[in-house]
């Protein structure tokens, strides 16, 4: 049976939210169907399990909720990670966080979700993957979903209306590329205030980006809440390198917004700022191999990667189709035609593109 924490709390809870409802625990874990961070305790850091529904045999779908609340009151800070199942360095970073943050030195309070897709995670899978079908679909494109709705719609609404929305004034996603690709260190934003957010993290890139309807970051940002999306490298690994820059840039952003102590370190001179994006394509199958690496500086029609065939004789040179930087590259070798070899950002002069072409 569900209990009720802190009922006497409900009056200066968000008014979209009730108080956090417990249902049992799983090795001294606290199983929970809502959470309402100002149910926790100032000065101490909790551990939660968040049920987000049913898996098609009956059993529940847990999400791991960490809840560090400061000492002192102060912002809401939603980090999430793990929307994507082959995406884990955000996942190492959260933990970190969680282990590092003394709640005792925090002002307000710090949500970690370190695993929003259980399924795609148990199956390194990038879609929501519940059972063995074969669209299966993208759980970064459902939110806010429907309770009671369809299996993916339901299981977004749960995240969405009983943990991420009302739990949160300012928010980064964690990603990372999919398989067979990579990232540099890259964020995505969509307004000045989540630019500024972008630049505090200190990727070498931000995209201005007017994002894809669906997404926790666009579907936060749209709702009010100031949201990013940050990318870290390559998937289907923990990256000491890349997860060390997340951690430290997302508690320069706790800085900024007076979370944590300290001095709030400047955006780095390397720091690239784009709009637009290109990809660059093979037209003839085969073995793919760069010829510049990842975050390197191009020039437009400057040989980008070769193409050869099963005797290696080479069938193709792949060529810019624009000036910029190149932001993500294909690591499998294996090229269909038409297939994407890297992505390159610039900066469109077009004011129509200041905040993302």
């Amino acid at each position: 049976m569900r209990l009720r924490l802190a009922a006497a709390l409900l009056c200066i809870a968000s008014p979209a939210l009730a108080a956090t409802e417990a249902a049992g625990s799983l090795d001294g874990v606290t199983l929970i169907d809502r959470l309402d961070v100002a149910d926790i305790a100032a000065g101490t850091t909790q551990r939660f399990w968040f049920r987000a529904g049913r898996s098609p045999i009956g059993q529940p779908w847990l999400v791991p909720v960490v809840v560090v609340k400061g000492a002192q009151p102060g912002p809401r800070l939603l980090l999430t990670a793990g929307i994507h199942g082959d995406e884990l360095n955000g996942i190492a970073v959260l933990h970190r966080l969680a282990n590092g943050i003394d709640p005792a030195k925090l002002a307000g309070t710090l949500t970690l979700v370190p695993g929003l897709n259980p399924p795609g995670l148990m199956q390194s899978t990038r879609q929501w993957t519940p059972d063995w079908s074969r669209s299966a679909p993208n759980l970064n494109r459902e939110m806010p979903g429907k309770e009671g709705g369809s299996a993916i719609a339901d299981f977004a609404g749960r995240l969405w209306s009983r943990l991420i929305r009302p739990n949160a004034d300012t928010a980064v996603d964690l990603h990372t590329q999919s398989r067979g690709t990579a990232y540099m260190m890259y964020a995505f934003a969509s307004t000045p205030r989540t630019r500024r957010m972008a630049e505090l993290v200190a990727p070498d890139i931000i995209k201005m980006d007017k994002g894809d309807k669906g997404t926790v970051e666009n579907t936060l940002t749209d709702d009010g809440v100031p949201a990013i999306t940050l990318e870290l490298g390559r998937p289907e690994m923990f990256d000491d390198v890349m997860i060390a820059r997340g951690e430290a840039g997302l508690m320069n952003l706790m800085r900024e917004l007076k979370m944590l102590p300290g001095k709030v370190t400047p955006p780095p001179a390397s720091l690239t700022v784009a709009n637009d994006i290109v990809a660059a394509r093979a037209t003839r199958p085969g073995w793919m191999r760069l010829l510049l690496p990842l975050g390197s500086p191009i020039k437009k029609d400057q040989p980008l990667a070769e193409v050869r065939d099963a005797f290696g004789t080479l069938v193709e040179t792949v060529l810019a189709p624009q000036a910029g930087r190149i932001n993500m590259i294909t690591t499998d070798p294996r090229i269909a035609a038409s297939d994407t070899i890297a992505r390159i950002v610039w900066w469109s002069p077009d004011p129509a593109c200041q905040n993302g072409c």
